[in-house]
């Protein structure tokens, strides 16, 4: 008998146990300084090369890219090991689950990754780490090495598109999995959220792991409110063999 298809969604509340924080929650960045938001606004940060220089030190200081996968990431890179088919959709830009060990053809990154940079005007991509080598030796603002361009951090910003193929891949997974968890995720981002209701609309068993109430709540098969590190890897566990 075929194993069931997991999708996993998987937000901000998945990756603070490793340190990085909450934007979008009660305390988070945005809700403290919107001034901040400035500096992730595509309309912002390619009008004001002020905004860009603060940008750049914000990057410089995040410590995403130190950050390391938690119990939680790893628990979702062994149940894909043990021979479940696992698919991943993050909100997440931290690229913890590829560390944990999940292949990288297997995550749908929704709103990009921090790990990477982009040229708005030729798009070349290169490692973030490399960038941010250049800000340390004195450059405040970097420019394409192709072109000259304004380099981006390869997340989506405020007020860009989601990559369609990415989202219309995400759809379909949606559609086919026969179990969708949510976790560590508000369910109030919109495209993201509406795949939780995808998913259930097309009969998959829907489970929800958050601190706080979301949306979908009462279209949830269960709804686990347990600390994410303790909780996903115990319920991933039934899955497994």
């Amino acid at each position: 008998m075929s194993k069931p298809l997991v999708a996993l969604l998987s937000g901000a509340g998945i990756s603070t146990d490793s340190g990085i924080p909450d934007y979008r929650g009660p305390n988070g960045l945005w809700q403290r300084d919107p001034e901040a938001q400035k500096l992730v606004t595509y309309e912002y940060y390619m009008g004001d090369p002020e905004i860009r220089r603060r940008s750049w030190q914000m990057r410089r200081r995040n410590r995403t890219l130190q950050a390391q996968p938690n119990a939680a990431h790893q628990a979702v890179a062994e149940l894909e090991k043990s021979g479940v088919p696992v698919r991943v959709i993050t909100q997440n830009v931290d690229g913890l689950h590829q560390l944990a060990g999940m292949p990288d053809r297997k995550v749908l990154e929704l709103h990009g990754t921090a790990r990477r940079v982009v040229c708005t005007g030729c798009h070349a991509s290169g490692p973030m780490e490399d960038a941010l080598a250049r800000v340390e030796a004195g450059e405040e603002d970097p420019p394409c090495l192709e072109c000259g361009g304004i380099l981006k951090s390869a997340t989506v910003m405020f007020g860009e598109r989601l990559d369609p193929e990415v989202l219309g891949e995400a759809l379909a997974i949606s559609k086919a999995c026969q179990i969708f968890i949510a976790v560590g995720t508000s369910l109030q981002v919109q495209p993201a959220a509406a795949l939780t209701g995808v998913a259930a609309d097309h009969g998959a068993r829907l489970v929800i792991v958050n601190a706080e109430p979301t949306p979908y709540d009462d279209r949830a098969d269960e709804v686990i409110r347990e600390p994410i590190g303790t909780a996903l890897p115990e319920l991933l566990r039934g899955f497994g063999g």
